[in-house]
Protein backbone atom coordinates (compact mmCIF):
# COMPACT_ATOMS: atom_id res chain seq x y z
CA UNK A 1 0.00 0.00 0.00
CA UNK A 2 2.84 2.48 0.79
CA UNK A 3 4.59 1.77 -2.49
CA UNK A 4 1.36 2.91 -4.43
CA UNK A 5 0.66 6.30 -6.28
CA UNK A 6 -1.51 8.93 -4.72
CA UNK A 7 -4.13 7.96 -7.94
CA UNK A 8 -3.90 4.64 -7.02
CA UNK A 9 -4.26 4.66 -3.25
CA UNK A 10 -7.32 6.67 -3.75
CA UNK A 11 -8.81 4.54 -6.13
CA UNK A 12 -8.08 1.57 -3.90
CA UNK A 13 -9.27 3.34 -0.62
CA UNK A 14 -11.71 5.86 -1.28
CA UNK A 15 -9.93 8.20 0.24
CA UNK A 16 -6.56 10.50 -0.03
CA UNK A 17 -3.25 9.30 1.44
CA UNK A 18 -3.54 12.64 3.72
CA UNK A 19 -7.20 11.72 5.14
CA UNK A 20 -5.41 8.12 5.61
CA UNK A 21 -2.78 9.61 7.99
CA UNK A 22 -5.64 11.97 10.06
CA UNK A 23 -7.70 9.02 10.38
CA UNK A 24 -4.62 6.42 11.57
CA UNK A 25 -3.49 9.24 14.03
CA UNK A 26 -7.09 9.48 15.71
CA UNK A 27 -7.16 5.97 16.20
CA UNK A 28 -4.04 5.90 17.54
CA UNK A 29 -5.39 8.60 19.69
CA UNK A 30 -8.15 6.83 20.91
CA UNK A 31 -5.59 3.85 21.34
CA UNK A 32 -3.84 5.59 24.25
CA UNK A 33 -7.12 6.95 25.64
CA UNK A 34 -8.43 3.63 26.59
CA UNK A 35 -7.51 1.42 28.94
CA UNK A 36 -5.25 -1.61 28.07
CA UNK A 37 -7.81 -4.53 28.94
CA UNK A 38 -7.67 -8.28 26.77
CA UNK A 39 -5.80 -9.03 24.09
CA UNK A 40 -3.80 -6.88 21.48
CA UNK A 41 -5.33 -6.68 18.07
CA UNK A 42 -4.08 -9.02 15.35
CA UNK A 43 -4.17 -6.42 12.95
CA UNK A 44 -2.32 -2.98 13.27
CA UNK A 45 -4.20 0.24 13.37
CA UNK A 46 -3.61 0.82 9.55
CA UNK A 47 -4.87 -2.56 9.02
CA UNK A 48 -8.06 -2.20 10.60
CA UNK A 49 -8.09 0.69 9.32
CA UNK A 50 -7.72 -0.50 5.52
CA UNK A 51 -10.55 -3.52 6.78
CA UNK A 52 -13.22 -0.90 7.52
CA UNK A 53 -12.60 1.50 4.11
CA UNK A 54 -13.03 -1.76 2.02
CA UNK A 55 -16.46 -2.62 4.09
CA UNK A 56 -17.47 0.63 3.61
CA UNK A 57 -15.82 0.87 -0.28
CA UNK A 58 -17.49 -2.37 -1.23
CA UNK A 59 -19.72 -4.16 1.13
CA UNK A 60 -18.59 -7.53 1.03
CA UNK A 61 -19.38 -10.04 3.80
CA UNK A 62 -17.66 -9.95 7.28
CA UNK A 63 -16.61 -13.62 6.42
CA UNK A 64 -14.73 -12.72 3.08
CA UNK A 65 -12.90 -9.64 5.08
CA UNK A 66 -11.99 -12.53 7.60
CA UNK A 67 -10.65 -14.41 5.38
CA UNK A 68 -8.99 -11.69 3.39
CA UNK A 69 -7.62 -10.49 6.84
CA UNK A 70 -6.97 -13.39 8.05
CA UNK A 71 -9.26 -12.81 11.27
CA UNK A 72 -12.74 -14.49 12.11
CA UNK A 73 -15.36 -12.68 10.77
CA UNK A 74 -16.66 -11.83 14.35
CA UNK A 75 -13.21 -9.91 14.74
CA UNK A 76 -13.97 -8.31 11.73
CA UNK A 77 -17.48 -7.10 12.47
CA UNK A 78 -16.20 -5.86 15.81
CA UNK A 79 -13.37 -4.18 14.12
CA UNK A 80 -15.34 -2.15 11.78
CA UNK A 81 -17.74 -1.22 14.23
CA UNK A 82 -15.33 0.03 16.66
CA UNK A 83 -12.99 1.89 13.85
CA UNK A 84 -16.61 3.42 12.40
CA UNK A 85 -17.70 4.93 16.13
CA UNK A 86 -13.58 6.34 16.79
CA UNK A 87 -13.80 8.38 13.26
CA UNK A 88 -17.55 9.49 13.78
CA UNK A 89 -16.16 10.42 17.43
CA UNK A 90 -13.23 12.20 15.74
CA UNK A 91 -15.44 14.02 13.39
CA UNK A 92 -15.03 12.35 10.22
CA UNK A 93 -17.81 11.73 8.08
CA UNK A 94 -18.46 8.22 6.61
CA UNK A 95 -20.71 6.78 4.36
CA UNK A 96 -23.56 4.69 5.73
CA UNK A 97 -25.53 1.71 3.70
CA UNK A 98 -28.46 2.09 6.59
CA UNK A 99 -29.04 5.40 5.79
CA UNK A 100 -31.41 6.94 3.04
CA UNK A 101 -30.67 9.21 0.58
CA UNK A 102 -32.53 12.01 -0.45
CA UNK A 103 -32.72 13.58 -3.80
CA UNK A 104 -32.97 17.05 -4.73
CA UNK A 105 -36.27 16.86 -5.15
CA UNK A 106 -37.37 15.74 -1.70
CA UNK A 107 -38.23 11.98 -2.72
CA UNK A 108 -36.76 9.39 -1.32
CA UNK A 109 -35.39 6.64 -3.09
CA UNK A 110 -35.27 2.69 -2.16
CA UNK A 111 -34.80 -0.22 -4.71
CA UNK A 112 -36.22 -3.70 -3.83
CA UNK A 113 -35.65 -6.55 -5.94
CA UNK A 114 -39.00 -8.45 -6.61
CA UNK A 115 -38.07 -11.12 -8.94
CA UNK A 116 -40.39 -13.66 -9.57
CA UNK A 117 -39.70 -17.08 -8.50
CA UNK A 118 -42.55 -20.48 -8.67
CA UNK A 119 -43.81 -21.41 -5.90
CA UNK A 120 -44.43 -25.29 -5.35
CA UNK A 121 -47.38 -26.59 -4.70
CA UNK A 122 -48.75 -30.04 -4.51
CA UNK A 123 -50.41 -31.13 -7.18
CA UNK A 124 -54.38 -31.61 -6.67
CA UNK A 125 -55.95 -35.28 -7.81
CA UNK A 126 -59.32 -36.24 -7.24
CA UNK A 127 -58.44 -38.73 -4.16
CA UNK A 128 -59.47 -37.62 -0.89
CA UNK A 129 -56.45 -36.23 1.26
CA UNK A 130 -56.62 -38.96 3.99
CA UNK A 131 -57.11 -42.66 3.05
CA UNK A 132 -58.82 -44.98 4.30
CA UNK A 133 -58.55 -48.50 4.97
CA UNK A 134 -60.21 -51.06 2.36
CA UNK A 135 -60.47 -53.72 4.57
CA UNK A 136 -62.30 -52.40 7.44
CA UNK A 137 -63.60 -55.16 9.61
CA UNK A 138 -66.80 -54.23 11.74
Amino acid sequence: MKKLRTKDFRRLTGIKQRTFKQMVDCLSQREADKTKAGRESELSLEDQLLLTLQYLREYPTLYRLGIDWGVHETTAGRVVKRVEEALVKYGFRLPSKRKLRTKGWGYEVIVVDVGESPIERPQKNSEPTTAARKNATL
